[in-house]
């Protein structure tokens, strides 16, 4: 049996990552990978928990996120492609100005 503080641990890289991710990077599809890695890193940290009390709710509480997760994805996934028609490049600095 792995120990919950290595799930944990885990986590909080995984989170890390996706911060660094999304502080660093331009790019709007690296930022929407990093954004869901920290998603799943959130998860994986409720599932731990979860079982370390041996209750169901966290799992219940992942499944939603889940879903919450990919419905964003799918919306962001369209701005993005939408965006990408119009302007043919894609640039977290030219979006912020938010001028077409």
């Amino acid at each position: 049996m792995v120990p919950e503080a290595y799930y944990t641990g885990l986590s909080a890289v995984l989170f890390a990552i996706g911060v660094v991710g999304v502080l660093v990077r331009r790019n709007p599809l690296v930022i929407f990978m990093s954004i869901e890695l920290m998603l799943n890193a959130a998860n994986l940290a409720l599932v731990a928990f979860g079982s370390g009390l041996a209750t169901a709710e966290a799992q219940v509480l992942v499944f939603f996120v889940m879903t919450v997760a990919a419905a964003e994805v799918a919306v962001g996934l369209a701005i993005i492609v939408a965006i990408f028609r119009l302007r043919r490049r894609l640039s977290v600095d030219d979006l912020s100005l938010m001028r077409w």
